[in-house]
């Protein structure tokens, strides 16, 4: 296959077909820097050279009900982590101020559960009115399943974007968690959409799922619109029901980041958790097809340095896409 004829014809509009899809996540090892090359081509109409940084933090860790097999902080998960409740607003405030520093564009603020609690949203709402004060940040906010209530409180405040991930496929989602269901998961992302908030909303690749599944999640979240799609690469931690698992390579997950680019074109495509362990040292490559990645810690994992990513841009010729913080106090 031509990679770059198909990433032109993408750009004139044409919908990949799961053949076409398919023959990205089979190309050879052989055709891989064709392959991306076409995604590139795909990456720098919309995007150029930019890279849009985004920083974590989390604001909740741990005592979470739900059973998400990949998850350290599950309530079936043994995995030795920090567990505390909703952070303070002075805390949330500390990590804004780091994601300025660090240029990162968007501050996101995540917090395990089912959804929040009336005082939890009250925190992140008045969290979020300090940080548009002091900083010129766009607020991410992850918090689980919301009411629509509780999304338009979170727009009022100023929010600019939620995550709420489909994690993976609908026929695969039942053997990943079971104390929600898919349909929950994409509710909320309509919830979030109906409340004029942009949705974010992304996969989690590795967690024994098909080729099919994959290319399911890719076009599902084009008829979700997301806005923002963070794509995971499992990072397998010792204690959850996913121990061990190891079925990903640094050349495939460079594949399934182009199928994700040549599906949803005019899309963030973020290269997210596990990006470290998984792509390696060909993690520079991936930025041909993605045009967004997290700096600084993941939840309960640790990330890159931040200035070894900051010199990664810099080696690709790559720009950092972000807004130069208000004055505190301002």
């Amino acid at each position: 296959m031509d990679w770059k004829i198909l990433a032109q014809e993408v750009l004139n509009g044409k919908v990949i077909n799961n053949d076409e899809a398919l023959g990205i996540l089979n190309c050879s090892d052989d055709e891989l820097l064709p392959l991306l090359n076409g995604a590139f081509e795909i990456r720098k109409h919309y995007f150029g050279k930019k890279v849009k940084l985004n920083m974590i933090i989390n604001a909740k860790s741990g005592v979470c009900p739900e059973n998400c097999g990949y998850c350290s902080q599950s309530s079936i998960s043994k995995a030795p982590i920090d567990k505390y409740y909703m952070l303070d607003q002075d805390s949330l405030l500390n990590g804004a101020a780091q994601a300025a520093k660090l240029n990162a564009g968007t501050y996101c603020i995540v917090a395990s559960g089912r959804g929040p609690t009336d005082r939890e949203l009250d925190t992140v709402v008045d969290t979020i009115t300090e940080i548009k004060q002091r900083y010129n940040l766009k607020v991410c906010a992850c918090l689980g399943i919301l009411k629509p209530e509780q999304a338009l409180r979170l727009k009022a405040a100023g929010v600019d974007r939620y995550n709420h991930n489909i994690n993976t496929s609908e026929s695969h989602h039942n053997q990943i968690t079971t104390s929600h269901t898919y349909e929950d998961r994409v509710n909320t992302v309509n919830t979030i959409k109906y409340a004029g908030i942009s949705p974010c909303s992304g996969v989690i690749i590795g967690m024994k799922e098909s080729k099919i599944d994959i290319i399911e999640m890719a076009r599902n979240l084009k008829e979700l619109d997301a806005d923002s799609i963070p794509v995971n690469f499992l990072h397998a931690i010792d204690g959850t029901p996913l121990e061990g698992t190891n079925e990903l390579n640094p050349r495939y997950c460079l594949k399934v980041l182009a199928l994700f680019r040549f599906m949803n074109p005019s899309k963030e495509i973020r290269i997210s958790g596990g990006r470290e362990v998984n792509l390696r040292s060909l993690q520079p490559l991936g930025l041909y097809a993605a045009n967004s990645i997290f700096v600084g810690d993941y939840l309960t994992t640790k990330g890159a340095e931040s200035t070894s990513d900051h010199r990664m841009l810099e080696d690709l010729g790559f720009e950092v896409d972000f807004v130069t913080p208000v004055a505190e106090g301002l």
